[in-house]
């Protein structure tokens, strides 16, 4: 077996295991958007209502904004 033909097996493993990784992360997020986990849809509208006073797409958890009123 030359390294040819080990280059050629590793490309086809890797192409297999990327695209199944892929559908995997499709799956992912099909299914958190189909329980109400997240609304994808409120992301793909950041690029159109782009100004600085618009509202944020999800609001801080509450243990993240109180950590940073602790340190201050």
């Amino acid at each position: 077996m030359d390294i040819r033909e080990l280059q050629g097996y590793a490309s086809f493993f890797m192409t297999i295991f990327l695209v199944i990784m892929l559908y995997g992360y499709i799956i992912h997020l099909y299914r958190s958007e189909k329980k109400g986990e997240r609304d994808y849809e409120k992301y793909g509208n950041i690029a159109i209502d782009d100004e600085l006073d618009s509202n944020p797409v999800e609001k801080k958890p509450e243990a993240q904004s109180e950590k940073k009123e602790q340190k201050k």
